[in-house]
């Protein structure tokens, strides 16, 4: 999402590379690029000149250290900023009551099915299991398709086909939940086109009649500022108690998340990334900030890998690796643990001084099928000593595969020298790595 920005932002810091102080004439050169750099992400112009007035004001009241280069001071100036424009610190869920009832609001389209699905999954792993009311009684097959993303995670649905009354609908489904032990409530919502007076008048009488202990509000960050009018429209209604960003994984230039916050003054609680129900994230505004300024997200990554990863095939892979072991097999399957954490270049964007350079990256999930193609193509002999792929081998693997010799020989080299490395790491110091 924030591709663009972070490549303006990264050009706009070039014009301290290099300076001794940080002066009046350099400041304003940067905050005017940073400035431009906003408004062409579409974040709206008073909080573009809110934000770089106060970069500017810092920027010059501050000494620079010895130790601390002009850029160095200015890119933590700037991320401070940004992380409270942002919000300032990550804001949880509030869930009182017995049960705790959660509303999704937001316009048709927007993603507030998925997103619902995607919430009942995150309070499963959480080890609370929820109850979803499917209260959207207008839109075709939209049971259906809560119906359906409920059964892939797990919980069950509340549905009444023959009632047409929503209100109605979500009083029962918090009374059935009441009456079966179940702790959480999550309303799933009828949205609109566009916002208009029924509609608000609507879910205004299922707030009341359910009093939620939060009202989410789901707004398509694809829609720039129009995402941001949407918001203030919700809140003058319901009076939201935080936003959910979904489709950051779009063609998307990131001005609502950027000017949200500030707008509605409600935190933004999810950030909602494609249709698996496992892509969904807690937002952190330092996190995110850090992102936008190509300085990754180490700990979102590493909190992904421990969710994902099977703790007994790592430690067999650890011993493996101990013993020089480590096979295509092995290789394949911590390929496919790899896929199930999201989005290739979204966990590329983790790494610091990856994601400015995203842009020139030809990686997305499918570049993974040539690899698996190719080890799956293997007989099981040659998966576990791939020592004796031998020419006639790697041709009868190209053709099975339906790659060619030079992707083959190109993975086999790989792979040789992956396990060299392996080697030489061999020991004490590999066992500390693996263990840290």
């Amino acid at each position: 999402m924030f591709e663009d920005l972070s490549k303006k932002l990264e050009s706009a810091f070039k014009n301290l590379k290099g300076q001794g102080r940080i002066s009046e004439i350099n400041v304003a050169e940067t905050t005017k690029e940073i400035r431009r750099a906003l408004l062409d992400a579409d974040v709206n112009y008073k909080i573009a000149k809110e934000f770089t007035d106060i970069v500017k004001e810092k920027a010059l009241g501050q000494n620079v250290l010895t130790s601390v280069s002009p850029g160095q001071l200015f890119t933590k100036i700037v991320n401070d900023e940004l992380t409270a424009l942002l919000g300032g610190e990550s804001k949880g869920l509030n869930l009182t009551g017995n049960p705790s009832v959660v509303l999704i609001a937001g316009l048709q389209g927007s993603g507030k099915t998925t997103f619902t699905g995607k919430l009942a999954k995150h309070f499963l792993s959480k080890g609370q299991r929820p109850l979803v009311a499917a209260c959207d009684v207008y839109r075709p097959a939209a049971i259906n398709q809560l119906q359906t993303l409920a059964a892939q995670v797990g919980v069950e649905v509340f549905a009444e086909l023959e009632n047409k009354n929503p209100i109605k609908i979500a009083e029962n489904a918090v009374a059935y939940a009441k009456k079966m032990g179940l702790p959480i409530v999550i309303i799933d919502t009828a949205g609109r086109l566009s916002i208009d007076e029924q509609m608000m008048q609507e879910i205004a009488g299922i707030k009341n009649a359910i009093n939620p202990s939060e009202i989410l509000l789901v707004v398509d960050a694809m829609t720039g500022q129009d995402a941001v009018i949407t918001a203030e429209n919700f809140n003058k209604t319901l009076n939201i108690t935080g936003v959910v960003l979904s489709k950051l994984d779009g063609d998307t230039r990131g001005g609502a998340a950027l000017s949200i916050k500030n707008v509605v003054n409600k935190p933004i609680k999810f950030v909602s990334n494609g249709e698996k129900m496992d892509a969904l994230d807690v937002f952190y505004p330092e996190r995110m900030a850090s992102r936008i300024l190509g300085m990754g997200d180490v700990v979102s990554l590493v909190e992904r890998a421990q969710l994902n990863f099977d703790e007994d095939e790592a430690n067999k892979i650890r011993k493996k690796i101990a013993k020089n072991k480590f096979d295509f097999d092995d290789f394949l399957s911590q390929l496919q643990q790899i896929k199930k954490m999201g989005n290739i270049k979204d966990l590329m964007g983790m790494i610091p001084g990856i994601g400015n350079k995203l842009k020139q990256l030809d990686v997305d999930n499918d570049s993974f099928k040539a690899i698996e193609a190719i080890i799956q193509a293997m007989t099981l002999k040659e998966r576990q000593n791939p020592d004796i792929i031998n020419g006639n081998r790697r041709a009868r693997i190209a053709k099975g595969s339906g790659t060619n010799i030079q992707e083959v020989n190109k993975l086999l080299k790989q792979f040789t020298d992956m396990r060299k490395m392996m080697k030489m790491m061999n020991g004490a110091n590999l066992s500390k790595l693996l263990k840290g």
